[in-house]
């Protein structure tokens, strides 16, 4: 039986945990609805146990919610609240001061049940998340590969009838240096600072960006672009033999995932019908040129984490870009104008052939900001499997517009050195995982 001992004079205090007490007089609590409320929940107490527990669990939900019902302290009812878990609830939902409800049973029963109806909005909110996180990624390699594809036609299109690469290659690093400064300038992006030690630091990266740079673009002069990226499909196998003779050390497992690229590239090689040893060639070095950057870029750069890679690449590009445009005036510089005519006759409109070369440089640059968006988004792996497809995509949407002859055995050799570069990405990605779960355990 629960039983009320309440005398008249006697005041009854009510304490908080925030030191607070506020004094109620004992008479005001002996009305007739009290009484009616105390008989009823003598009664209830008299039920079987199944229905006590029930109501016990019952209580116990509307503690998480509020707290201290009727603002009582926890020394009243120690089995059922718990004092850390209530703690941060009641600061948490009750914002006033006061610390308890100070209106009627309608007030409490209305606050439980919003509590309980915004609980689906937060798990409707959390299922929401990870859906826009895929849109997210979904449009950044979305654009990522069309902007790729179109750099891809464009550049092709003007080299072909202004067979000048050492031109466009700098004119495109132009185009990106120009538009870091102006993302720059506007506060669109934040400018790294600047030090000496910074670039130094860069210049070794630089100056290999941009002989994988100008070496690719002389390859696309010279062979189909499916055939090209058919050739630096093979870039794994670089990234292995130079870090092998660096000290680093891979497992048999990588080396034998190499073996279908080269066996697919030499197969592609021999069946290309636009074969060339400078398209070949080109496509090597770049791959040489690349793998280079990157292994360079990593001992170098450890210092300089804060710059993000948008950042990175813009310095690149301007650096690249001081490197680059002296040796192609020299390499080309006085047969730029008789080609430039050429062009124009061969397209027939001036206006069109600007076009194409103003997009070769813009979609460049964006095709590798995007590229660098999405490194930051997702895992190198992800990253490693989404440039593998974004070279199919590439191959097959510039075959479909040049309409290049493509022999079985070509698209043969193609799939295969495609398909090694998967099983690289793959197996890299084990192999990197396992030193992470070591420096966790």
């Amino acid at each position: 039986m629960l039983a009320l001992n309440l005398t008249q004079s006697s005041p009854v205090t009510f304490s908080k945990s925030t030191n607070h007490r506020y004094s109620i007089n004992a008479s005001s609590l002996l009305n007739p609805n009290l009484i009616r409320w105390t008989h009823h929940q003598t009664a209830l107490f008299n039920k079987p146990s199944t229905q006590i527990v029930a109501l016990t669990t019952k209580v116990s939900n509307f503690g998480q919610i509020h707290g201290y019902p009727f603002g009582c302290s926890s020394k009243s009812t120690p089995q059922i609240h718990d004092s850390g878990f209530r703690r941060n609830h009641f600061d948490r939902i009750h914002e006033n001061h006061s610390g308890f409800c100070s209106k009627s049973g309608s007030f409490i029963t209305k606050a439980a049940s919003s509590e309980s109806e915004s609980s689906p909005e937060g798990d409707a909110s959390a299922v929401s998340k990870p859906k826009s996180k895929t849109l997210q990624l979904a449009i950044i390699f979305g654009l990522w590969y069309f902007q790729n594809i179109v750099f891809n036609i464009y550049n092709k299109k003007a080299l072909n009838v202004f067979p000048f690469p050492w031109f466009l290659a700098s004119f495109q690093l132009f185009v990106g240096s120009i538009w870091m400064l102006i993302l720059w300038s506007l506060k669109l992006q934040p400018c790294p600072k600047i030090s000496k030690p910074f670039i130094i630091a860069l210049l070794g990266p630089a100056l290999f960006h941009t002989i994988g740079h100008i070496s690719a673009c002389v390859s696309f002069s010279k062979v189909a672009v499916s055939f090209t990226h058919v050739i630096k499909s093979s870039e794994p196998v670089f990234t292995v033999i130079f870090s092998s003779f660096l000290g680093d050390t891979y497992p048999l497992k990588v080396w034998i995932s190499i073996l279908p690229i080269v066996l697919g590239c030499s197969l592609a090689a021999i069946t290309e019908v636009s074969f060339n040893f400078y398209g070949l060639w080109g496509a090597l070095i770049s791959n040489v040129g690349f793998v280079l950057r990157n292994i360079y870029s990593k001992r170098s750069l450890q210092s300089f984490k804060e710059v993000d890679g948008l950042n990175l690449y813009g310095w690149i590009s301007i650096i690249s870009l001081l490197y680059l445009f002296p040796v192609a005036v020299v390499i080309e510089g006085s047969q730029w104008i008789q080609g430039y005519h050429k062009a124009i006759e061969a397209v027939g409109k001036s206006s069109t052939f600007y076009i194409w070369v103003l997009l070769s440089g813009v979609f460049y640059h964006l095709y590798n900001q995007s590229s660098y968006q999405a490194l930051d988004e997702i895992s190198p792996l992800t990253f490693s499997v989404g440039n593998t497809m974004k070279r199919v995509v590439v191959i097959i949407s510039t075959i479909l517009v040049f309409r290049n002859p493509v022999r079985p055995l070509n698209a043969l050799g193609s799939a295969i050195a495609i398909f090694g570069t998967f099983l690289y990405s793959q197996v890299t990605a084990k192999k990197a995982k396992k030193p992470e779960s070591e420096k966790q355990n």
